[in-house]
């Protein structure tokens, strides 16, 4: 008998029919003899429906009252997939995350988890029940409500399944595994049977969707072993591990692309020590992440240098320079909007020469300017305009390999193409 956390998102919930089968599929664990605990998301689309909701009523909601308003999406789905089981003749409890045990930080939006403490969950496990949380959601010590940012259901069930020492985390989406790259684009995308948590966390930061970068730290930190699997098929998902076999040849794993990204440009600054302590260190006491920074050469005692931002956060990066340019006085401060970072993570990238060269011959070759590169041991990106990203994604695939004679399977049974 297993300890199983079981993970399921909104598109896997987003009926009254899918609802159903998740609720069968739980019961079939529970013929098995295991004992499952269940995190799932809002239904569907609710959480967008909730925002836009909120923003027709204030343009700038608080947080606080966005925490409250967005918890109730997973409420929603807990309380009628625990009426699914009990209606196919189960037992089952659902759960808020604070009933849960979950306890964080007091950053509303985007909290992090403090301590969990399950003891209530053990409770209803004992009595019989397939416990049902609600992910996302927590609580403070002083009984304010948070929630964990975007796809705070994934860490709200790695890190459950660590508090409970789960034997897996099964997370369940409308993919069958982690391809690749997204299967949406590349139809003949190479499903995985396992990676390393290095290399998925890798392909999440960069923009890959089918697991939340917090989540996969959480699975390493803390040795959870991870399965991605489809909510709508019983194929094997694909394992998240410490160590994964290469497949023989493949030395690229994946490919990802990330468009949320806006590219800042200062130029005319002086060469002298600080500068660039200054400036990112600013952005960074305003809560705003830089990835990529490249610098130019110096001319006449001047340099010019650029840096990668969230498009999200390009207004407010371009005010905290503006504000400090009376101690980092600059020639000209100018952004730019649609572009995109394409990105290859591989473990045998380090050990291959050549990597590189491939990668930028193939973006060559369709006529395509890169902007900005990027490097690791295990992972290369470019920067390059927004327009031509699926042409690239596809010559990549292609240059690298990883194309396959079967067809990827995406969403339900109807949804394959």
């Amino acid at each position: 008998m297993s300890l199983i956390v079981m993970k399921f998102g909104g598109s896997s919930v987003g009926s009254t029919e899918r609802m159903q089968r998740v609720a069968r599929r739980i019961a079939d664990y529970k013929d098995a003899g295991h004992r499952v605990v269940v995190v799932v998301s809002a239904m569907g689309d609710t959480t967008d429906d909730l925002i836009d909701k909120s923003k027709e009523l204030n343009p700038n909601p608080p947080a606080r009252e966005m925490d409250m308003l967005l918890t109730t999406g997973e409420q929603i789905s807990v309380s009628l997939l625990s009426m699914a089981i009990h209606s196919i003749g189960y037992q089952a409890m659902s759960f808020t995350g604070w009933q849960a045990g979950f306890r964080t930080d007091g950053v509303h939006s985007k909290a992090r988890i403090r301590d969990i403490k399950p003891d209530r969950l053990f409770k209803a496990l004992d009595e019989g029940n397939a416990v049902i949380v609600a992910g996302f959601q927590a609580m403070t010590d002083d009984g304010e409500i948070t929630t964990l940012g975007r796809g705070g259901s994934d860490t709200t069930a790695v890190a459950l399944a660590a508090a409970i020492n789960a034997d897996v985390c099964e997370i369940y989406t409308d993919v069958d595994g982690v391809y690749s790259t997204d299967p949406r684009v590349v139809k003949c995308a190479r499903k995985l049977n396992e990676i390393s948590y290095d290399e998925m966390l890798e392909l999440a930061n960069l923009g890959a969707a089918v697991l939340h970068p917090r989540a996969v730290e959480y699975a390493k930190l803390n040795n959870v072993r991870l399965v991605v699997r489809s909510s709508f098929t019983q194929n094997e998902g694909t394992s998240v591990k410490e160590e994964a076999v290469m497949e023989q040849g493949i030395v690229v794993r994946g490919i990802a692309f990330d468009k949320n990204v806006a590219r800042i440009s200062i130029a005319g600054v002086e060469d002298v020590p600080g500068v660039l302590a200054k400036v990112f260190g600013s952005l960074a006491s305003n809560g705003i992440d830089v990835d990529i920074i490249v610098q130019s050469g110096v001319q006449d005692g001047k340099a010019d240098f650029s840096f990668t931002v969230s498009q999200d956060d390009k207004e407010r990066a371009l005010r905290v320079v503006e504000s400090i340019s009376g101690e980092v006085p600059y020639r000209e401060l100018s952004s730019e909007e649609d572009l995109v970072k394409v990105s290859i993570v591989g473990a045998g990238m380090v050990s291959n020469p050549g990597v590189a060269a491939k990668m930028f011959e193939a973006i060559y070759n369709l006529g395509v300017s890169i902007k900005m590169v990027s490097t690791s041991e295990i992972r290369l990106s470019c920067i390059i305009a927004a327009e031509p990203v699926q042409d690239v994604v596809r010559a990549l695939h292609t240059a690298y390999g990883l194309d396959t004679a079967e067809q990827a399977f995406v969403g339900g049974p109807q949804d394959r193409r």
